[in-house]
């Protein structure tokens, strides 16, 4: 399996340079050259299998011979024994049109933890088969920080770096990160927005002797293995609900395009599905794009879904990548217009076969709120904000025909209490386990959005031999 840069200027790389890199030296986000398709036999066959298993063999093909199967197996199982549901991501029926894909099962208690608990012990497996180190970097709106703290704390072959916007993330997202306390963690707050973290991360990637010198690598959707790990999930969905008799479609939160992307690569590896529904809050650039055709950041919104609080979606890049016929020169052109300000979607991408897949819905804040009291109403089910947003999706534009709407549920309520609590005036609670783990005292760093000062913080605080 090969990989090449969405924006043409690298040379194609084995999973081991994807994984390592995570951002393409020319910017670029990599994607597989050809799609491996997945057999529907073998499929049917993974049926009733342990979700463990199933990643580990939907997953290989994307890694080809950088591990063997036996060593994907043995990765996936300790990755999800210690979810707290059998099912690891377990499917709820809400209504007779709508089921929710719990991904909160995990340590932290959001999706992140179904990517992020593998690769934390895949990065630690690769690093120690190429007797290399490495400084694992990440830009947070809450849950990839939290998930990936937990993922690496403690790993004998990384440091992990987070960086999240100061005053912008709810306190438990805030204190999963900066509770840890081991000496290769560290926690950075960042004066401004996500998508100031983002940059500067981006920007860290681009500086090869800064990547060189602190052997840098990546966990933010950029890198490629978490959308592979990412799709996974909507392939176990797909097989636990298809004796229902219907179409799935899949109403996914979106901010960063990666969770969404995800599902766009289970679709392209085979497996069926009726349309995917990016359901953003009031910071909708998605939305524009695919109901305007127009891609144009705005300022960032605070809102009460603070993961999803980002105008530019580096996923979909990808998209933009593929939709326009893998043509690299093309996509850099449209990248290098967004950082001036965005563009018109070309024709090209509009024609797509698989455009008509994808729609859009946005959520203001009080239709959150709305939907959080109407859902705890009607089935006594708490939900956290993020998963309100893809319920009134649903609800604003619900399935017809024989389609049934599979909506991610990404967090734990107990996650976003104050959210919570002004819908149904119901504080959810933590599990005892996290509650006392977050009685620890606090390590963060607090710095301005200047890529000079945090790149010199990161050297003073990060040794890497």
């Amino acid at each position: 399996m090969r990989y090449e840069s969405t924006r043409g200027g690298a040379s194609a790389v084995s999973f081991t340079d994807v994984l390592f890199q995570g951002l393409a030296p020319d910017g670029g986000l990599y994607l597989p050259q050809t799609w491996p398709k997945a057999d529907p036999l073998k499929l049917q066959e993974l049926r009733g299998k342990e979700y463990a298993e199933v990643a580990a063999r939907v997953m290989h093909p994307f890694v080809g011979d950088a591990l063997t199967l036996d060593d994907m197996l043995q990765l996936s199982h300790q990755a999800y024994e210690g979810f707290d549901h059998k099912a690891v991501v377990p499917v709820t029926q809400l209504s007779q049109q709508a089921f929710l894909m719990e991904l909160y099962h995990g340590p932290t208690l959001a999706f992140k933890d179904l990517a992020m608990q593998f690769i934390g012990r895949l990065f630690d497996k690769m690093l120690s088969l190429h007797a290399r180190k490495a400084t694992i970097i990440g830009a947070t709106s809450g849950d990839t920080g939290a998930a990936a703290v937990e993922a690496f704390r403690g790993r004998q072959h990384a440091d992990v770096v987070i960086l999240y916007p100061h005053g912008r993330v709810s306190q438990v997202q805030r204190q999963q990160m900066t509770t840890a306390q081991e000496d290769n963690v560290h926690i950075i707050a960042i004066e401004g927005t996500f998508d100031d973290c983002q940059a500067l991360v981006k920007h860290m990637f681009s500086d090869r002797s800064f990547v060189e010198d602190m052997s840098l690598s990546g966990v933010n959707s950029i890198n490629w293995a978490r959308v592979m790990a990412q799709a996974v999930y909507y392939v176990t969905t797909s097989m636990a609900l298809d004796g229902l008799g219907g179409r799935l479609r899949y109403v996914v939160p979106t901010g960063n395009f990666g969770d969404i992307f995800a599902g766009y690569v289970a679709h392209a590896i085979g497996v069926p599905m009726a349309g995917l529904v990016a359901a953003t809050n009031a910071n909708d650039i998605i939305r524009r794009v695919f109901d305007l055709g127009e891609y144009r950041p705005n300022h960032v919104h605070e809102t009460l879904s603070p993961a999803m609080d980002i105008q530019v979606s580096s996923n979909f890049e990808r998209l933009i990548y593929l939709f326009m016929g893998r043509d690299a020169e093309r996509t850099k052109g449209l990248m290098q217009a967004l950082a001036q300000g965005g563009f018109d979607m070309p024709e090209d991408f509009n024609r797509h076969e698989h455009r008509s897949l994808f729609s859009a819905c946005s959520a203001q804040d009080d239709d959150i709120r709305n939907v959080i009291a109407r859902v705890y109403n009607e089935t006594g089910l708490v939900i956290d904000p993020h998963t309100a947003t893809g319920l009134h999706a649903h609800y604003t534009a619900p399935p017809s025909g024989d389609v049934i709407d599979v909506c991610l549920a990404c967090a734990h309520p107990a996650k976003f209490p104050e959210a919570v609590h002004q819908s149904i005036q119901v504080t959810p609670t933590l599990p005892e386990g996290l509650k006392s783990r977050l009685c620890a005292a606090e390590r963060e760093s607090i710095l301005p959005a200047d890529l000079d000062k945090v790149k010199q913080h990161i050297r003073s605080h990060v040794g890497v031999s």
